[in-house]
């Protein structure tokens, strides 16, 4: 049964800010802890290609793949899927922002599926990316409400 994971975390700060800085793809590596390195392939329009690189595992394995985005700006949303996939059948992301009282809501969605080879099945990546999500959103969070603080 396919993998689904949703996560979200509200970020004291202006939903242009939060966009702005989550978006940057080139700037990734300083937002993400576990991404060594973006290298931009194909930038046409709203739609980038790109291939992201991660710091070694605790096995000392790097793992990298290409991903396509699609930012759509006026529905606040992003949607990505992994190119190469590598481990999973399929990996399907939305990104979703919203204004809120407290500042901006952001959501992260994951739909996938493991291959039958992959490391983990799809329960383990579930559990993965929970944790690893909330990990990042809240590093997301204070590097953003930091830079807001500065603006």
């Amino acid at each position: 049964m396919p993998g689904h994971t949703d996560n979200e975390i509200v970020i004291a700060a202006p939903l242009d800010l939060v966009w702005e800085i989550t978006n940057d793809l080139e700037n990734w590596p300083q937002l993400f802890s576990e991404y060594a390195s973006v290298e931009v392939l194909e930038r046409e329009g709203d739609r980038v290609r790109f291939r992201l690189t991660m710091h070694p595992d605790d096995d000392g394995k790097v793992w990298s793949w290409v991903s396509e985005r699609i930012t759509d700006r006026t529905e606040l949303a992003v949607s990505a899927r992994r190119v190469e996939p590598g481990p999973f059948e399929f990996m399907d992301i939305r990104w979703e922002y919203a204004e809120v009282p407290a500042g901006t809501r952001m959501r992260w969605v994951q739909d996938f599926a493991m291959k039958p080879t992959a490391p983990v099945d799809d329960d383990g990546m579930v559990n993965h990316i929970n944790r690893n999500s909330r990990i990042q959103m809240q590093l997301i969070r204070e590097k953003v409400e930091k830079k807001a603080a500065e603006v």
